[in-house]
């Protein structure tokens, strides 16, 4: 039975030849956007990696196959067929026996993207610490696969629904390098402040590829997240951002949502309260994070 994942040629010659590559997650296009947008955004995103001379990644499941570089078909039934499932690394080898497709997770693009050899990876946001947790030790397995795996994370921080005080916390005990890019502060996904404190401020791709550089000589085997706000033009108003998260808690609360259910009401009823405006920031986000991945993957290359 051969290895896995499987990678494309592509990906393949450009990480033997010591070109920049950079992974994408799937879940954004299979359960983060709407259709037919979702298909638009998932395209653009690999145009963006090609203009800036920069191999696309794109990791996901393909009837049961785990794969690091889609071709434009497989994209594209990822993000238009039913029944295409959410995975985390949990999940690959059920949906390898039953032969599903599926987008896959943080956690799952960085264990795959890191078998290929992929050292850079742009996504949204992360999962992390839900509220509650101390009760329901509720957290998302983004955390402890980012502390086993030695890949550079560029994202807009951690979802706002969730704790984010909490996270930051989780991450330093678990060991991931976290970095702002050329900020102080832990962008807060929707927006680029969420009033907590980064350890440390990187400013240039440069100093990004010098830290990747010096967790390989070090032997550390986990993750570096670069924390990259949202631009502050396209993020969601604060004041918005906070009223329509603190209804929509209220409302899941009366509708007694919880467990794997809380996090997508929320952002849906984040997104209808808005008027679509946390949808805009999140993509102005995700786009802005590709840009500085492109830049830092030229870096460590």
């Amino acid at each position: 039975m051969s290895e896995l994942p499987v990678i494309s040629p592509e990906v393949r010659d450009a990480v033997a030849d010591g070109r920049p590559v950079v992974a994408l997650e799937s879940t954004i296009t299979t359960h983060g956007l709407p259709q037919p947008r979702n298909a638009d955004i998932a395209k653009e995103a690999e145009e963006t990696l090609r203009r800036w001379e920069v191999v696309p990644a794109t990791v996901g499941v393909v009837d049961g196959v785990p794969k690091v570089g889609l071709t434009p078909d497989e994209l594209h039934r990822l993000a238009t067929e039913d029944g295409v499932a959410k995975a985390s690394t949990r999940d690959l080898p059920v949906l390898a026996a039953k032969s599903r497709s599926a987008g896959t997770t943080v956690a799952a693009t960085a264990w795959l993207a890191h078998r290929a050899g992929v050292a850079v990876f742009a996504t949204g946001g992360l999962g992390g610490v839900h509220r509650g947790a101390a009760e329901s030790f509720d957290e998302s397995p983004d955390l402890p696969l980012l502390a086993q795996v030695p890949i550079t994370v560029i994202t807009a921080g951690v979802k706002s629904v969730l704790d984010q005080a909490a996270t930051l916390e989780r991450m330093e005990t678990l060991g991931i390098t976290l970095v702002g890019y050329r900020t102080h502060r832990f962008p807060g996904f929707f927006v680029a402040d969420s009033g907590l404190d980064v350890p440390h401020r990187v400013d240039t791709p440069e100093e990004v590829a010098a830290v990747m550089t010096a967790r390989r000589r070090l032997g550390l085997r986990g993750a570096t997240l670069v924390a990259n706000p949202v631009p502050l033009p396209a993020q969601l108003d604060p004041g918005l951002h906070d009223r329509a998260l603190a209804e929509a808690w209220r409302t899941a609360r009366e509708r007694g949502i919880s467990g794997p259910e809380t996090t997508p009401f929320l952002l849906e009823f984040i997104r209808a309260a808005t008027g679509e405006r946390s949808l805009e920031a999140n993509i102005a986000a995700y786009f802005h994070n590709i840009a500085v991945a492109a830049e830092c993957a030229h870096a460590h290359c």
